[in-house]
């Protein structure tokens, strides 16, 4: 077994979480931010057999795009009426996934 940590765009959450199910795969979902534009994110675990691994990795190509966002830096050091700039393009989107082996798994009811 293995355990995909997969950090995504909110954007992507929906369609990936749908296809998902649709293979019979469940997904645990934890808010996260971070990054350059501490934006928020969506972070999913999901645990599979070996043999899915492929399948969840081809879901998340298929549903966690690249994007641009345009955005307003601000500069600490300036004058208050020097301090935004024009907004500039930074790309977003896609996925981190990490991919750990699983000793066990319990379910405590």
């Amino acid at each position: 077994m293995k355990l995909l940590i997969a950090v995504i765009q909110n954007e992507d959450e929906d369609a990936l979480v749908q296809d998902l199910e649709d293979h019979n795969i469940g997904a645990t979902r934890i808010g996260s931010s971070g990054g350059f534009l501490r934006a928020s994110n969506v972070t999913l675990m999901i645990v599979v057999d070996d043999g899915q691994v492929e399948v969840v990795l081809d879901l998340l190509r298929k549903n966690c795009k690249r994007r641009t966002r345009h955005i307003h830096p601000l500069l600490p050091n300036l004058e208050a009426r020097e301090r935004f700039l024009s907004a500039i393009p930074v790309e977003v989107g896609g996925a981190r996934v990490f991919v750990l082996p699983v000793e066990r798994v319990e379910k405590i009811d």
